[in-house]
């Protein structure tokens, strides 16, 4: 059942006053609201509505007796078959447009903004075209910023749409034929004022290029008023869908309707589906968001019967009044909401706070991640400072064995140290080189008979015989020990590179380590 709450009652009836600020507190208390508006809310700006006795359609009778039959065929998409309907259609839209421009936005229309700019408008749908609100800041789907693109063809940007212009925009002209949009500017304004349409600049720009290359020419199309006539598609139809989709899902927790007298189809399928969503959310009577869920009609008309179940609230009476005593008991019973953080600026004086009052001072203060406890930052006495220093540091514990630092590498050459399976294994060459090292560590074995022994004692007395590097050979050898095996003939070579070998005598040397083993000459 619909409540019917009327403003002009308001200071009369109790009940009514109490019902209409639980409905501003209810709007205080909403997140995501919906607002529906018609051309009632700009009646207050000069512009005229539709349907009432002082509206569009009747003006435009009166105006025009013999080209129409009713105002609405002048707004209908048949009329441009008739050239007589179309030039009265671009004269009536030239003055509209000319008294639009004079227009200033409403209070309803600075509400709709208020609401945006405390995060609480999901979205704006409006039939309207006068563009008032994009005016008072909320950035249409028919402006330039919420393109995809530069060109003003592409689709639109779903999160930079803040109101939705379900009918178009006045302010823009587009080409019949190319479906390119321009501003409308005050040439084009004179050409409608006419009768006759501009041509296309795009479509000129095409064909000029094509003709400079010797082609055909192409159709040059006119421009009309971007605005969507009855029976028409909307050019952004696709791209509405999408953003009311996506608003329905977001589920709206408030419906409000402002200005509209409900008779157009399409529009009515939307109004339906959104009250829908938020009777969906509705809490129950004793939750403590018993403010969400509700549906309010704000018209001077009541809403028709087939309304009933769907509107929750009908207030009576001009749109611009309402939001005013909704703002009103907003701002008492909600003030926090309005309170505006305010920055205190140093005067250059030293002690001036340009007429704001200190409450508190918070220089030096810290509040701790995830505590409410606060720790003020104080620098430290001389005395503690002096204690800090002379206090030692506690010894810092031993690291853990996975942590601590080894002494020596894997690869070390001590084989004790190193584990086994890192061992190098030595080749046969520096095995060689090994063996040569340590034969020229010892004191050297001398194998020789008599001869070499007198001749070797002729040529260099402090010289002997040593078996082991050729790199030694400049250095003074120790005397060497005669075997202690029976005199044989053995082969050796002397210093000056003359050397004999002895018939059936042989002599092996084996140096492992630090033992020798020498075999007898048979």
């Amino acid at each position: 059942m619909t409540v019917a709450l009327s403003l002009e009652t308001l200071h009369a009836e109790p009940s009514a006053r109490r019902a209409l600020t639980n409905l501003s507190l209810s709007v205080a208390k909403c997140k995501k609201i919906v607002v529906v508006t018609g051309a009632g809310i700009s009646c207050s700006c000069g512009i005229p509505d539709f349907r009432s006795s002082d509206g569009l359609y009747a003006l435009v009778k009166q105006q025009h007796p013999d080209a129409v039959l009713k105002g609405r065929d002048l707004f209908d998409s048949s009329l441009f078959r008739d050239a007589k309907s179309t030039a009265v259609f671009y004269t009536f839209i030239s003055q509209l447009k000319q008294s639009i421009d004079r227009a200033s936005p409403s209070p309803t229309h600075k509400f709709l903004k208020t609401l945006d700019a405390k995060r609480k408008l999901l979205r704006s749908y409006t039939q309207n075209i006068d563009g008032l609100e994009e005016q008072a800041g909320l950035v249409g789907s028919s402006s330039e910023q919420a393109k995809a693109d530069k060109k003003g063809k592409g689709r639109l940007r779903t999160s930079a749409v803040r109101n939705v212009q379900l009918h178009g925009d006045i302010h823009r002209v587009r080409c019949t034929f190319c479906s390119a949009e321009f501003p409308c500017t005050s040439e084009h304004l004179a050409s409608f004022d006419a009768g006759v349409p501009p041509d296309c600049p795009e479509c000129l720009s095409r064909s000029k290029a094509r003709e400079a290359r010797l082609a055909r020419a192409i159709k040059i199309g006119t421009l009309r008023p971007a605005i969507v006539l009855y029976d028409e598609p909307h050019p952004l139809g696709d791209d509405i869908g999408t953003i009311q989709t996506a608003d329905l899902a977001r589920r709206p927790d408030m419906l409000v309707i402002m200005g509209t007298s409900l008779k157009v189809h399409g529009f009515k399928k939307l109004v339906k589906e959104f009250a829908r969503a938020v009777h969906e959310t509705a809490p129950s009577a004793t939750s403590a968001k018993s403010h969400a869920g509700k549906v309010i009609f704000v018209n001077k008309t009541p809403p028709g019967a087939e309304w009933e179940g769907i509107i929750d609230y009908w207030v009576e009476g001009e749109s611009d009044t309402w939001v005013e005593k909704v703002l009103d008991d907003w701002k008492k019973m909600v003030p926090g909401d309005w309170e505006v953080q305010q920055k205190l600026n140093a005067v250059a004086s030293g002690s001036g706070t340009g007429g704001l009052k200190v409450m508190k001072d918070l220089n030096g203060v810290v509040r701790e991640k995830g505590k409410g406890k606060r720790k003020e930052n104080i620098a430290p006495t001389d005395f503690a400072l002096q204690v800090a220093l002379s206090t030692p540091l506690p010894p810092s514990p031993p690291p853990s064995p996975s942590k601590r630092r080894t002494a020596t590498c894997h690869y070390s050459d001590d084989e004790d140290e190193s584990s086994p399976s890192k061992k190098r294994v030595p080749s046969s060459r520096s095995r060689r080189q090994d063996d040569d090292q340590d034969a020229d560590e010892l004191p050297g074995v001398l194998f020789g008979n008599a001869t070499n022994n007198a001749r070797a004692s002729n040529t260099h007395d402090k010289d002997d015989v040593f078996l082991g590097s050729s790199k030694e050979k400049g250095r003074t050898r120790p005397k060497t020990r005669t075997a202690r095996s029976a005199p044989t003939k053995a082969r050796s070579t002397s210093r000056s590179g003359t050397a004999k070998s002895a018939t059936k005598s042989q002599v092996d040397v084996v140096v492992a380590g630090k033992k020798r083993n020498t075999s007898r000459v048979r």
